[in-house]
Formats: C-alpha cells, sequence, structure tokens
C-alpha cells in the first residue's frame, strides 16, 4: 500500500539556504532526508512509498555533488512519472552568496580560485534543474524567520492537488524579486509617498488604502487585473502548475504596491482560489 502522498525535491545553488529549507520543512512536518546523494533518490522513493509507516510527506534535499546533474535531472522526470513530487530550487544573487561563503571556512564545491568564479560556473550548470523546478525561492533579502514563513506560505497546506498563489508586494527600487511568474508594475499610480501626512505611514494603514483607491487608475488597474487573471489562472491550472507568485511593484514598496496587492489578492479570493500575500519591502 502507498502511503506517500508527496515529495518535494529541494535543491539550487551552494550557499541559498538547503540547510535552513531542511530545518524549516521538518518542522513543517515533512519528514527530511537530507543530503541525500543523488543515486540514492528513486531507491529512496521506492522504500518509502511501499513501507507501512504512514508517512504523508517526504523532503529530499539533494546533496552538493555537482558531477550528478544530469542524474537528478533523469530521477526528476521519473519520479514525476510515477509520484507526486515538486521541485524547490533554492537562489540567491551572486553578491550575497559571495558574502555568504566569505562568512564561513566551508569552501564552494566547486573548486575555483575565486569564489565568484565558482558561483558563476554552479548556477551555469544548474540552469537546466532550475527550468524544470516547480517553485523558485530566492533567498537574497530572507532572514531565517523570513524564510520559515516563506516556505511555510508554501508548504504547510494539505491540500497538494491545489495551486498555491502568492501575492508579492515590493519595491522595484530595492530589486525585482527573482522567484515571481508574473510581475505588474503600478508606478504609474499617483504616489502616496508625496503626500506629507502618508509618507511614514503604509499601504496597510487606512488613510493611504483609501488615496491609492481613490484614483481613477487604480480601479482600471484592478479591473483589468482581474479579467487578466480570469483568463490565466484556469489556464495555468489546466497545465499543471502547483506554484503561482503574482508580484506587484512600485517604487518603493511601502503604499501604491502593498494595497494593490491586498486588492488582487481579494479578488482572486473571489474567483475561488486561495492566495497568501507577502509584503517584501513595507519596513524598509
Amino acid at each position: 500500500m502507498i502511503n506517500v502522498a508527496e515529495f518535494v525535491v529541494v535543491t539550487g545553488l551552494s550557499g541559498a539556504g538547503r540547510s535552513q529549507s531542511a530545518a524549516v520543512l521538518e518542522d513543517l512536518g515533512w519528514y527530511v532526508m537530507d543530503n541525500l546523494p543523488t543515486a540514492l533518490i528513486t531507491r529512496v522513493v521506492d522504500l518509502v512509498s511501499g513501507s507501512g509507516p504512514e508517512t504523508h510527506r517526504v523532503a529530499l534535499v539533494i546533496g552538493r555533488d555537482p558531477g550528478q546533474l544530469e542524474e537528478l535531472k533523469a530521477a526528476i522526470e521519473q519520479l514525476r512519472k510515477t509520484e507526486r513530487v515538486k521541485v524547490l530550487f533554492l537562489d540567491a544573487s551572486d553578491e550575497v552568496l559571495v558574502r555568504r561563503f566569505e562568512g564561513t571556512r566551508r569552501r564552494h564545491p566547486i573548486s575555483q580560485e575565486r569564489v565568484a568564479e565558482a558561483i558563476a560556473d554552479e548556477r551555469r550548470r544548474l540552469e537546466g534543474i532550475k527550468g524544470m523546478a516547480d517553485v523558485v525561492v530566492d533567498t537574497s533579502d530572507l532572514n531565517v524567520h523570513q524564510l520559515r514563513e516563506r516556505l511555510g506560505e508554501l508548504f504547510s497546506r494539505h491540500d497538494a492537488t491545489a495551486m498555491q498563489v502568492l501575492v508579492i508586494s515590493f519595491g522595484f527600487k530595492h530589486g525585482v524579486p527573482l522567484d515571481v511568474d508574473n510581475v505588474l508594475d503600478v508606478r504609474f499610480i499617483p504616489n502616496p509617498h508625496w503626500v506629507e501626512e502618508m509618507r511614514p505611514l503604509t499601504g496597510l494603514d487606512e488613510p493611504v488604502r483609501r488615496y491609492v483607491l481613490s484614483q481613477p487608475e487604480s480601479k482600471e488597474f484592478l479591473d483589468r487585473a482581474e479579467q487578466l487573471f480570469e483568463f490565466l489562472l484556469p489556464a495555468y491550472v489546466r497545465e499543471g502548475k502547483s506554484y503561482l507568485t503574482i508580484a506587484v511593484g512600485c517604487t518603493g514598496g511601502r503604499h501604491r504596491s502593498v494595497v494593490l496587492a491586498e486588492e488582487l489578492a481579494a479578488s482572486l479570493r473571489r474567483m475561488g482560489y486561495d492566495p497568501s500575500v507577502v509584503h517584501r519591502d513595507v519596513e524598509r
């Protein structure tokens, strides 16, 4: 009897947070197999799937051997034919990865004279694996608590058949999130930042919300966005997409994008979805 409901394969760039992610998934109730050699993936899955104990969710955190990438691709393709499996790819910017390696005595698994060269080499090698991922999480700006929150949004739910939707607000001056599927730019809407009494507030405060939603551009944006996602989301579901991230960006990520991300999420709920909302830059 097969008791395993789902697997998640955790991989990504060295230094991007696999160990922390393994700990978070374990806290979320996943049975975690850390630093698993690629060659053992399918064998472990066969053993766990046919085992007696009721292990409902298993996370396979792949080891750091850069020479087994083709084997990893083949294993993922094989699992997707017979098992319910998702691939989580952890990413981070080159600058952040360099700082993380320079702040530790741990050596990069790819031997190069400079850490930056090793990171660039690994990023190139992992392009194919990243392209197979169901969800990419950029950990560049995430501390341990934010990583826990993000993975909790993605993997704490028990309905593995439903597409999980995340709406994230952000500020363009802090960089566009790497791990998103759709980016909506709302910088064309009048900015509350230039209204002195609203500058210290955020889009979570009612005066800012009223100001943003009172703009004719906001109403038209939300109407057109609703029409767009009424078309897109069912199409994503038909194609078997498991995770969808929609990013709404303004200049600083504190006012317009926050209000409109909340409104967009409310619209998606009316469509029958259950989106989570994260405001990446609201405290900056």
